[in-house]
């Protein structure tokens, strides 16, 4: 599995926001819990497309398309800092797989070489948030050891989350 960041600033290319479109519409389930779409049967290029334009937008911020065998298989979206001063850890802001993927290792392989690229920076731990109404993330996240360490509403759409982050020991020593 290989790991290509999505270049900020230019134009998603047609094919790959195609495959991307794909991707994000494979996990209605998600969306209708998210919110993040208008329609989670009804998930379109120009909604994907200003969705990671967005993410990107900010400077910390990086968009990694994870593919295996050739087939995009997942994104996740990192954040190298957080916007509050007090907060020192990277955070995971998203990890989508395809649907049609689940179950088959690919998130556990993404988050532990996001983990690594983070391990490799330097940095001790990782953060992220689970929406309280996604038992399934919660579960998941979970079982890679992650931790809750507080509840409260995300940024964004002030939905109620649980925060959870994962210490990333040096392996080294």
């Amino acid at each position: 599995m290989i790991l290509q960041p999505l270049p900020p600033g230019r134009d998603i290319p047609a094919p790959l926001l195609t495959e991307l479109t794909a991707l994000y519409a494979s996990n209605r389930e998600f969306h209708a819990l998210s919110g993040d779409f208008p329609d989670p049967d009804d998930v379109r290029p120009e909604q994907v497309a200003v969705a990671l334009a967005d993410e990107l937008a900010h400077p910390d911020a990086e968009v990694l398309l994870a593919r295996a065998e050739g087939l995009l298989v997942a994104i996740v979206i990192t954040l190298a800092h957080h916007p509050d001063p007090a907060d020192p850890d990277p955070w995971i802001g998203l990890l989508m797989v395809r649907a049609t993927e689940h179950g088959k290792g690919y998130g556990r392989r993404v988050a532990t070489l996001v983990e690594d690229r983070f391990r490799a920076a330097g940095r001790q731990a990782v953060r992220l948030a689970v929406l309280d109404n996604n038992p399934k993330a919660l579960a998941f996240w979970t079982s890679l050891g992650y931790k809750s360490v507080a509840h409260r509403p995300d940024r964004a759409l002030g939905r109620p989350c649980t925060v959870m982050r994962k210490a990333l020991p040096d392996d080294r020593e």
